[in-house]
């Protein structure tokens, strides 16, 4: 049974959520022959203070 995590900063749409859910759960049909009834998808949206790079939180102004 896949369980495929999506974390992501800031957030998707209901749609885009829907369309990105199709293509992985065709993709591991197709290529993993695993069956669309078995592969669960979380969506995890976080706000930019809660995502850093190069040590920076990503709601900092970078100037």
């Amino acid at each position: 049974m896949p369980v495929v995590t999506i974390k992501l900063a800031g957030e998707l749409t209901r749609e885009q959520k829907k369309q990105i859910a199709q293509e992985i759960t065709d993709t591991l049909e197709r290529i993993a022959l695993k069956p669309k009834r078995y592969t669960y998808i979380a969506f995890e949206e976080l706000p930019d203070e809660n995502w850093a790079i190069a040590g920076q939180l990503l709601d900092e102004d970078d100037s």
